[in-house]
């Protein structure tokens, strides 16, 4: 492929069949495709029969569940099809059109299955359990079943349930306004890059700017993007106000003590795992200190600024990597999970799980995406660097960890909630960079491969957990009847980022403005699940590394156990928990490991 690659970027067809992904397995023709969308249709108008029904009988209750089981099975295997041909040519028109239809299937299909769990909330206490108890065949459905009868003391009457499903809409619009504004209104100056030429600076080009070896064009870059925000920032402190504002309301409405409360309700997990994820790092800011003063040394400056921050402390390394070597490497950093997973991540380069190089048309980017009924599908668009095959490891974590869940699962608990997602890819990460380091002995190779994994655990540990307090100060604030202003906003972000990045560190009035620039604030306490996520996946590594066997059983089994219970539940029996310090300083160890062997190479 290299050679097809060097004369340009080939049309679709051009492509060798070995390096696409198998989507005839899901449906040879474009005609069946079409029956089964007409069919899906019909199983969603038949199920709008068992509305007013649910509590007539465990057996009627349990028909429900398994005609929903069907509708969403074959619903999601549509609509994955549609939309994996779309994204292989985003030029044809045909498979443009039929994800679009798609989509508008999600729609009629999540609107005919919506009277269930509203329904199951509505009848009486004790219905449901004595359903369990006569009907042994809705055992499978016990813990979906569970979820849903929880929210009971936060739902409202059918009234009241409809009046905030409408005002859903308005607490859309902040973001929406965000979005606006930072994406399509705004407007960046032009900076000068390495060679003096004037380009214009952008979002997509930021973080490029960033990383240049020139501190000039990093103070630029810096000083031209903060200075834009600060032009809008009244605007954007009033729309963060906004969605602060409708997340108490709703909150409230529900009767939440908190709106982190209420958000961190969707997975189970209570507010003390929030605080101990922010207090634990909080207790080990000096690596991170660390961290700063070797960048501080190695840069050769007398202070170090905010936007020496992505400076790279080593030169890029060329690597090449091509997708034969990548899966070789892959699948031998793996190996410590045992045979069993490597035979069976193995089917992935096999049997068509992995559509690999760009083409024409193809989307940009790479993601893991199937249904229970197809293969845990890949798209990549590799181009033969270290970077691509680190990305083929992530993705392979993800499929993996969907593969194994519907192989062990029923449809109902196969899918493993958003708290869990990263783990896995994660995890397989962690594997390729221990590997890499076992078996590369040059210098600066070395140096380049601990750098980037630095980079990883700052930019995920710390720093989102400096997003993760921010977003608890600000909400609390709030909840305390304290009004916010965009200086309000400044000075906390200031005070945070002079906290974590320690003493050598000159934070400048201009960083204060980067919570303006942050999409994530808008999604009601995000930002933690990367922090938990890449520690318990950090730890799990670690057990793995250490070659303990039962750490590697219990990880396969964490695999294989869906969302067939609560998240922390699944990892506790994975062998982390995560309501303690344990796997966050763990993740701490190791960045200080690296930093100590960067310390000593440079």
């Amino acid at each position: 492929m290299t050679q097809v690659k060097k004369s340009g970027v080939p049309a679709r067809q051009e492509i060798p069949q070995e390096f696409k992904w198998d989507l005839e397995s899901v449906y040879a023709t474009d005609e069946e495709w079409e029956r089964d969308f007409a069919a899906v249709k019909e199983l969603a108008e038949k199920i709008k029969g068992y509305s007013g029904r649910l509590g007539a009988s465990a057996g009627t209750l349990l028909e429900c569940l398994k005609l929903r089981d069907e509708i969403m099975v074959l619903g999601s295997q549509v609509i994955v099809f549609a939309n994996l041909r779309r994204d292989e040519d985003t030029s044809n028109a045909k498979h443009q059109g039929m994800a679009d239809r798609a989509g508008s299937l999600g729609v009629v299909l999540n609107t005919a299955v919506s009277f269930i769990e509203p329904e199951l909330l509505g009848l009486e206490d004790g219905v449901v359990s004595g359903f369990l108890k006569e009907e042994p065949g809705l055992d499978e459905y016990r813990h979906y079943l569970d979820n849903v009868l929880r929210q009971k003391p936060h739902t409202l009457s059918p009234r009241e349930e409809q009046l905030l499903a409408m005002a859903g809409e308005l607490d859309d619009a902040p973001y929406n306004i965000f979005s606006m504004l930072n994406n399509a209104d705004m407007r960046f100056p032009e900076i000068r890059d390495e060679e003096g030429e004037k380009v214009e600076l952008s979002h997509g080009r930021y973080i490029k700017f960033m990383q240049s070896p020139d501190r000039r064009v990093r103070r630029e870059a810096y000083e031209a993007m903060y200075t834009t925000y600060g032009n809008i920032k009244n605007t954007l402190a009033t729309s963060l106000n906004s969605k602060i504002k409708g997340g108490m309301f709703f909150a409230r409405a529900r009767n939440f003590a908190s709106a982190r409360e209420a958000a961190l309700f969707t997975d189970n997990i209570p507010v003390s795992v929030y605080d101990n994820v922010v207090d634990t790092i909080n207790a080990n800011l000096e690596p991170l200190h660390r961290y700063v003063s070797l960048k501080k040394r190695v840069l050769g400056l007398e202070k170090i600024a905010m936007h020496d921050i992505y400076a790279p402390l080593v030169s890029e390394v060329k690597m090449e990597v091509p997708f034969a070597k990548a899966r070789e490497m892959v699948l031998a950093a793996l190996a410590p999970l045992g045979e069993e997973y490597v035979r069976d991540a193995s089917k992935a380069f096999t049997e068509g799980w992995i559509d690999v190089y760009e083409n024409k048309g193809k989307r940009s980017g790479a993601y893991s995406w199937g249904s229970y009924s197809t293969k845990p599908f890949m798209l990549l668009n590799y181009d033969d660097t270290l970077n691509d095959a680190s990305t083929l490891a992530h993705e392979l974590g993800h499929s993996m960890h969907s593969y194994y869940s519907k192989t062990n699962l029923p449809p109902s608990t196969a899918q493993y909630p958003i708290f869990l997602a990263e783990v896995a890819s994660t995890l397989n990460e962690a594997l390729l960079n221990d590997y890499l380091l076992k078996t590369t002995e040059d210098k600066q190779k070395r140096l380049y491969i601990i750098n980037e994994y630095l980079e990883t655990i700052r930019g995920t540990v710390y720093r989102q957990t400096l997003f993760a307090e921010f977003e608890k100060e600000i909400y609390a604030r709030s909840e305390a009847g304290q009004s916010l202003t965009n200086e309000d906003f400044s000075n906390l972000w200031l005070e945070l980022n002079k906290k974590y990045y320690g003493p050598e560190m000159e934070v400048d009035d201009l960083i204060g403005l980067e919570w303006a620039r942050i999409p994530h604030f808008y999604y009601n306490f995000y930002v933690y699940k990367y922090v938990t996520g890449f520690a318990a996946a950090t730890c799990l590594a670690q057990n793995v590394l250490a070659g303990d066997e039962e750490a590697t059983k219990r990880y396969l089994q964490f695999l294989k156990s869906g969302g067939s219970d609560y998240p922390l539940n699944i990892l506790k029996t994975a062998g982390v928990d995560m309501t303690e310090p344990k796997p966050l300083v763990t993740t701490l160890e190791v960045f200080s490991k690296l930093l100590a062997e960067l310390e000593e190479l440079l």
